[in-house]
């Protein structure tokens, strides 16, 4: 088991290096050079909504210093707005504008082009969901470690 499980990390960082990789190119495809690729799936993951930062960490996509730089940089590069809560006046709120809703909608465009490449081969829906289900698996396993250590 300690050989599939090494061999699944190594490839999942290797997988999210590969889809930064795919996303640089596909920034320079359409032109944009003022933003990189972690910062435009940060847009994806803002998405259309309305998204408080804190939000953002808790799903566990980012972690404080890395956010804030990249939102920063976001914000002046005109694709995020920042404003304070209504709710909670100590709360950001973000949401995209104009610019980087059409970024998020070539990011979406070229995410079902490259499904649409994988749904060619035979199987790919068994496969994938396959993988996704040891994925989340593992996924729960880091979660409930850090949440509860070793029991």
């Amino acid at each position: 088991m300690i050989e599939a499980y090494s061999e699944i990390l190594g490839l999942v960082e290797r997988l999210h290096r590969h889809f930064l990789d795919v996303l640089r190119v596909e920034l320079r495809n359409i032109g944009v050079d003022d933003i990189n690729a972690v910062q435009a799936l940060l847009l994806v993951n803002i998405g259309s909504e309305e998204v408080v930062i804190r939000d953002l960490k808790d799903r566990g996509y980012y972690h404080g210093s890395n956010v804030s730089y990249n939102i920063k940089k976001l914000t002046q590069a005109g694709y995020i707005v920042q404003e304070k809560s209504v709710q909670d006046k100590r709360a950001i709120c973000l949401r995209l504008t104009e610019k980087g809703l059409k970024l998020c909608e070539s990011m979406s465009e070229l995410q079902q082009y490259i499904a649409e490449q994988i749904d060619t081969a035979p199987d790919s829906k068994v496969k994938f969901r396959n993988a996704s289900e040891t994925l989340e698996c593992l996924e729960r396993t880091f979660t409930n470690y850090v949440r509860y250590g070793r029991k």
